[in-house]
């Protein structure tokens, strides 16, 4: 039986030209007076042309300000139009963009600024109060530019106003970028400890965003909407970047609303979007309305996707293409769906064979390990700059995940024998109870699908001393006005898997702790453990029927 993989495709540009501007400025000539980038879908539409003119007077701007090539500057900054200008214009000008999440202050901004040691940071009167609280702990800060008008509260570092950036030149800089010079540090989610720094070169940037081109079909029809925080890379690589390459119109917005996300899709014409976690159950617990069908949207990449979740959407919302990818911000897209594929529940894609040899391995001793079991993905790239460069200024931790030249993706998954690989869950959320290994991906899998169930995260907690492996316990966020029946929710999973993989402990929450870029941070939630508000299925007497049924004790 021959094994699937990711159908070979020929880049939009040829490798030379991996670079962002290059892409912009080639754009700006053979689809001048095409749509580019709109703020809401209210906003001024600007062409590739308007587009490319905008951006080149804000890049001589940063130049004449002494700014240029490889040198740092953060962005602070929420979602604005500006912020998508200024990463164009910085990397025009060879300059390298450090977006850092708005949510980060104390001693987590601190990190992130004093790890990329950049002088100069672009930032706004709302977000300068946490600057100034920081400013005495990192030295290396010496001048920032506000986009809005704020009284100067800093000390040391010099304040100066955004505007004074802009010039009239519109010609484009002609400042050499090649493939491999540094186009952005990215910061990961630090769902286990402090972020790290994805040293990203411009030919990973590029070809990351071409993934997301080939992924959801995207041509110069398309309208391409997104309101995920730029800072991350599910934004810049996976909408905005894409759509300069194909020359489509991509169209923003200052935050995600499940309300009015189909009514942004209606006004603004899109045609693809993408979702993550639980973004998808949020919009379709919004009310039904009369208008729910009333779109053109015909692809959606959801990354992960819950089948049941899917048919629901569809149901309700029309016929809707669903594709799904797998990787990081180090490594780019391993594995995605073919267009028009069965893909079996649950799998997040083929090897994009192409570009990528991977090995499911032993975790401790990067042994493979047998066919259909389950191991931690490692990846080699067969192209250079498809992958990122390390981790800026963490020299140890690039080589503890390059170690063995592979990189190691710290995520445990299997591969069936047609070829499609399955996520189960990150190594270290891994459970173990009774001698079976659990996927937390699967039981969350299961449960999301529970009537009124918004969003869950699964983790493994200690019962007491003596007991030595895990016990499951679900924390759940319910929709709003729902309550959870809990003899309910366990005889559900017990109809849908292992009797090990059930639940004891559930405690409902208003929110799950998340990281800026809306990563559930379960490190916190083991922290926090069984406390006076966790449910117990021993406890409340509900055990598990020999049939399979959840049934509580006499």
């Amino acid at each position: 039986m021959s094994v699937l993989t990711y159908p070979h495709f020929t880049p939009h540009f040829p490798r030379d030209m991996w670079v962002l501007p290059r892409v912009l400025e080639h754009q700006a000539v053979h689809r001048a007076d095409r749509p580019c980038i709109q703020w809401t879908d209210e906003g001024e539409i600007l062409t590739f042309a308007e587009a490319n003119a905008r951006v080149n007077r804000l890049a001589h701007g940063l130049a004449a300000a002494g700014i240029g090539k490889g040198d740092l500057v953060v962005l602070y900054l929420p979602n604005s139009l500006e912020f998508v200008l200024l990463w164009w214009a910085l990397q025009k000008i060879g300059a390298v963009e450090v977006p850092v999440g708005p949510v980060q202050k104390g001693a987590f901004l601190v990190h992130q600024l004093n790890l990329s040691k950049a002088k100069t940071i672009v930032t706004c009167a709302e977000l300068l109060p946490r600057l100034v609280e920081v400013e005495a702990e990192v030295p290396h800060l010496t001048r920032c530019y506000l986009l809005d008008e704020a009284e100067p509260a800093l000390g040391r570092v010099e304040t100066r106003a955004f505007d004074e950036l802009w010039t009239d030149n519109t010609a484009n800089p002609g400042v050499e970028v090649t493939p491999q010079d540094r186009a952005a540090i990215i910061y990961t989610s630090g769902t286990t400890g402090w972020s790290k720094g994805v040293d990203m070169p411009h030919s990973q940037f590029y070809f990351f965003a071409e993934e997301d081109v080939q992924l959801v079909g995207l041509t110069e029809d398309d309208v391409y909407m997104t309101a995920f925080p730029f800072f991350h890379g599910n934004a810049q690589f996976l909408t905005i970047y894409p759509c300069l390459i194909a020359g489509a119109h991509c169209v923003l917005y200052p935050k995600f609303s499940a309300s009015d996300y189909f009514g942004r899709a209606r006004r603004s014409g899109a045609t693809v979007s993408n979702l993550i976690g639980a973004t998808m159950a949020f919009i379709c617990a919004t009310p039904p309305s009369p208008e729910d069908r009333d779109h053109k949207l015909r692809t959606i990449y959801a990354a992960p996707l819950a089948f049941d979740l899917a048919r629901e959407f569809t149901e309700r919302f029309g016929e809707i293409e669903f594709v799904d990818g797998f990787g990081q911000t180090e490594i780019s897209n391993i594995f995605q769906t073919p267009r028009g594929a069965k893909r079996p529940e649950g799998a997040s894609g083929v090897l994009m064979d192409q570009w990528f040899e991977v090995r499911l391995a032993d975790p401790e001793t990067d042994e493979p390990v047998a066919e259909g079991e389950i191991g931690e993905l490692l990846i080699r790239h067969k192209h250079p700059g498809t992958i990122s460069s390390g981790y800026y200024g963490q020299p140890d931790k690039t080589v503890e995940t390059w170690r063995n030249l592979w990189f190691h993706t710290g995520d445990a998954m299997r591969r069936d024998e047609n070829g499609w690989y399955f996520f189960v869950d990150r190594v270290k959320d891994a459970l173990r109870r009774r001698g079976e290994n659990i996927s937390s991906f699967e039981v969350e899998s299961v449960i999301r699908t529970f009537p009124g169930v918004a969003e869950v995260a699964v983790i493994g907690v200690r019962a007491d001393e003596k007991a030595g492996e895990d016990e499951v316990k679900a924390c759940i966020i319910m929709r709003d006005g729902q309550t959870l029946d809990h003899a309910a929710l366990i005889a559900w999973c017990d109809d849908r898997m292992g009797s090990h993989m059930v639940p004891r402990y559930i405690e409902v929450m208003d929110s799950l702790p998340q990281t800026p870029s809306e990563k559930v941070k379960k490190k916190d939630l083991r922290e926090r453990g069984v406390t006076s508000e966790t449910w117990d299925r021993n406890r409340a007497g509900v055990r598990l029927g020999s049939e399979g049924k959840a049934v509580r004790s006499a």
